[in-house]
């Protein structure tokens, strides 16, 4: 059970509806895989079409990932016809990203009307073995409606 209260009794279908929204995550092959109020885990099948140069996903790829699960947590708990944005994060990369499936859980530790401060963590899969490869804290604007980029569902 979540520690938080959605302000929005429709958090699920806005955040799966904003989170479809996004063309990057798409073509990254990136899913919800679990979302609570302020909590969120994606998911994301290994790609060759996404290494670098010593075949591991591409730091920009993870950070991607780990932004986008930050993002969705914070927008779980923000008041409808709000948008978000991420406003800073920091990504320590801790080993490198091979696995056969990642996956990119993030939480938030502190809402707040204006700024959202979240914590998220990627791990690598390979054969069923989880490994942390990477971590990020981020902070997330929630966007007033009517303000360029927020979000409200089609009706």
């Amino acid at each position: 059970m979540s520690r938080f209260e959605p302000k929005n009794p429709d958090f699920r279908a806005i955040a799966i509806h904003t989170f479809e929204q996004q063309r990057a995550m798409k073509m990254l092959g990136i899913s919800i895989a679990r979302m609570e109020p302020g909590e969120v885990d994606l998911a994301m099948d290994y790609s060759a079409e996404f290494t670098q140069q010593h075949g591991f996903i591409h730091a920009g790829i993870i950070s991607a990932g780990l932004d986008n699960a930050c993002g969705i947590a914070a927008f779980t708990l923000m008041p409808a016809s709000t948008g978000i944005l991420t406003v800073e994060f920091k990504t320590n990369l801790l080993a490198p990203a091979r696995g056969q499936r990642f996956a990119f859980r993030a939480t938030v530790i502190k809402p707040g009307r204006t700024l959202t401060v979240c914590e998220a963590r990627a791990y690598a899969v390979h054969d069923g073995v989880e490994t942390l490869i990477a971590t990020m804290s981020g902070t997330l604007m929630a966007l007033p409606s009517g303000m360029k980029g927020s979000i409200s569902m089609p009706t």
